[in-house]
């Protein structure tokens, strides 16, 4: 089945990038600078990680939306907020997972309830860390996060060719350091849209349960170099052409900017990699 672009129509998109854009001009982006968070020049110059890669030479990656600066501060600025897309499954358009018995979990690969079946492909590990931007960016204990991408056909569950079964979607809860963890499968990449995961933040799982309750809604990029590994394995062939046709410059949510939801990746196309962004909300 080919996925329609994931938005909420041309007109919602235009509106959500209409106002991002307009906060840009504005500079309504210094607001940070009142939570504590350091200057921009700072948080440019230090949003760059480097890593060793296998063969010992030195790589870069992005995580998104804290970082070091020189000086030892850590800068913290919110992530955008994105569209859910017509696939949210949070009571906002159709079905609400959110209040399935079982949809509290770390692996998502397989349906919950009655539903039985188990999403195939590429093991990917994603791991979040949200943090509380009004408290000096420290750890949000007790955040809920519900997340949910596509399959490895770029079909969503719940919906279309799979609206019987609903893996790949969950809801998992922030430890004391924030952290949390889902198990999942590398999703497809499928006309109209970069290769992406999207999630709402919550104020506590007991506030998950609908989408009006949420801080946050957002998406995480997949860096390239992992897409293009990830779709040369076996079971991901219509991915590889869609990757050609489809850049995260012109994707029509990521096409503002992005450097804040890039996800930094480890891992290799063998064993399966690993997604990881901090959430300042």
């Amino acid at each position: 089945m080919t996925i329609d672009p994931d938005d909420q129509g041309l007109g919602f998109h235009l509106a959500t990038m209409g106002r991002r854009r307009a906060l840009q001009l504005l500079g309504v982006t210094s607001v940070v600078a009142l939570v504590g968070c350091g200057d921009d020049d700072a948080s440019d110059a230090s949003d760059t990680t480097t890593t060793t890669t296998a063969n010992g030479d030195a790589a870069s990656t992005t995580e998104g939306t804290t970082s070091t600066t020189a000086a030892g501060s850590t800068t913290c600025e919110a992530l955008p907020e994105e569209t859910a897309g017509p696939f949210p499954s949070d009571g906002s358009n159709g079905p609400n997972v959110l209040r399935e018995s079982g949809v509290v979990r770390s692996d998502i690969t397989s349906s919950i309830g009655s539903a039985s079946g188990v999403a195939e492909g590429l093991p990917l590990t994603i791991e979040l860390t949200v943090l509380d931007l009004q408290n000096g960016c420290t750890p949000r204990e007790g955040a809920a996060v519900y997340l949910w991408h596509c399959d490895r056909d770029g079909e969503y569950s719940m919906y279309g060719g799979a609206e019987d079964q609903n893996y790949l979607r969950g809801v998992q809860v922030a430890d004391a350091n924030g952290k949390l963890t889902f198990k999942s499968i590398f999703p497809a990449a499928y006309s109209g849209r970069w290769p992406h995961i999207h999630f709402e933040v919550y104020p506590s799982v007991d506030d998950a349960t609908r989408s009006s309750s949420k801080l946050l809604t957002s998406q995480i990029a997949l860096p390239e170099d992992a897409c293009n590994a990830a779709y040369a394995t076996a079971g991901y062939e219509q991915s590889v052409s869609t990757m050609q046709r489809t850049t995260l410059d012109s994707d029509m949510v990521f096409a503002d900017g992005y450097s804040q939801q890039l996800g930094r990746m480890t891992g290799d196309a063998t064993s399966g990699f690993t997604v990881a962004l901090s959430i300042p909300t």
